[in-house]
């Protein structure tokens, strides 16, 4: 997680915001507040990062209208909508539109900070994800043809010799190119480069090209 998570909390009634905003803090969770949808979308042009905790029933922008508003601008950032009693359809609708969770007044404590952190601690887990995909797509950038070519035979199981014959090279050529493959992908076993060409999409862009 962050280490320091921004939750924002979007509702139109200043007792249930402020008691929400405590709540979160108590669990030092930082938080921030707005009275509108619009008021929140104006403050932060660009979210990407923290988690939004929105009531679906406001003035001027619903919670769902924020929630698709946030989508179609492409923010992923998770939304956890809090429903009042027989609002239960509009929460539906709102996972239908990618809401992380939903949770109807009065609702448990616990359990809403549970999502919360569930929420961020999946944000952070993408965001690494993110993090060392780039940094693998930046290595294989350096690959030479030929060096990503023995790159996708080493992790699809072929023997040296047989990525040799397959692209007519010497066995030897295969080892230098190997070498080369293990030092530019900062690899210290073929088990470790099998993982990173896993997360570098490598394995699953070699069963496309198959079944084409």
């Amino acid at each position: 997680m962050p280490a320091s998570p921004v939750v924002h909390v979007i509702d139109d009634d200043d007792a249930a915001r402020d008691s929400l905003s405590f709540l979160l803090r108590t669990a030092n969770i930082e938080a921030r507040t707005y009275e509108t949808a619009p008021a929140f979308l104006a403050a932060n042009k660009n979210l990407s990062l923290g988690c939004v905790i929105t009531d679906v029933r406001m003035p001027e922008m619903t919670g769902i209208e924020l929630l698709r508003r946030l989508r179609e601008g492409g923010s992923e950032v998770p939304v956890i909508v809090i429903t009042g009693h027989g609002d239960i359809p509009l929460a539906v609708e709102a996972m239908k539109f990618g809401a992380a969770d939903f949770f109807e007044k009065p609702y448990d404590d616990e359990s809403l900070l549970a999502a919360v952190r569930v929420a961020l601690n999946r944000q952070e887990g993408d965001a690494q994800k993110q993090a060392q995909r780039s940094i693998l797509d930046e290595r294989l950038a350096t690959l030479s043809h030929r060096e990503r070519q023995v790159l996708e035979g080493l992790v699809a199981g072929k023997p040296n010799k047989i990525i040799a014959f397959d692209h007519d090279i010497s066995p030897r050529t295969v080892e230098v190119y190997r070498a080369n493959v293990m030092t530019k992908m900062q690899a210290s076993s073929l088990s470790e480069l099998v993982r990173m060409a896993l997360t570098a999409g490598i394995l699953n862009e070699g069963s496309e090209a198959k079944k084409r």
